[in-house]
């Protein structure tokens, strides 16, 4: 288990690659990570917080307040508690937050309050990706020492070919197992 004991958060948000979110919840669960599911408002129309949760063996957070019992979900104390953070998949709107500090959800806020590496890969069709906009909010968040997975190039969801499809699962696995095994050789 190349991850037993870490601590990690893994963000989803609204699009189409978030049932990708599910396979890759597994697999960081299988490597030994206990993982704390943070999702977007639009990301639950993707998929449900109660497959993530059945993965995770934790509630997801998506609001700031538990429904109606008063529970207050604390994103300091999630980017405190975490080893890493991983949103996957990310799209244009996260990542334009992300760069600029809006803080209007959950994921948002608690990605501004992380004090651990995080991990970005994106999912979005070809000309979002493209765009100047986007590309730039990408090289902010770098700037930040956030950690970009760049998109495959492939079939997107659109029908269309290119890049902008979420990594698979593995890779981005591999990805945080081989941050955390350079780490702990330093």
């Amino acid at each position: 288990m190349k991850l037993q004991g870490k601590k990690i958060i893994l963000g989803i948000t609204g699009s189409i690659a978030a049932y990708k979110a599910a396979f890759l919840l597994r697999l960081l669960v299988k490597e030994g990570a206990e993982v704390q599911v943070v999702i977007t408002p639009a990301g639950k129309e993707f998929i449900t917080p109660v497959t993530l949760s059945a993965l995770s063996g934790k509630p997801v957070i998506s609001e700031f307040f538990g429904a109606n019992d008063g529970t207050w979900h604390s994103h300091v104390d999630l980017g405190l508690w975490a080893d890493a953070m991983l949103v996957a998949p990310a799209t244009a709107a996260t990542l334009g937050k992300m760069a600029n500090g809006i803080a209007d959800n959950m994921l948002v806020t608690t990605y501004l309050s992380a004090k651990c590496p995080v991990f970005v890969a994106p999912a979005m069709d070809l000309d979002m990706f493209l765009h100047p906009s986007t590309q730039r909010n990408i090289s902010i968040l770098k700037e930040y020492g956030n950690r970009i997975i760049e998109p495959a190039v492939g079939e997107l969801a659109s029908g269309l070919e290119g890049k902008g499809r979420m990594q698979e699962p593995e890779h981005i696995l591999n990805t945080l197992v081989e941050f955390f095994s350079q780490k702990k050789n330093c």
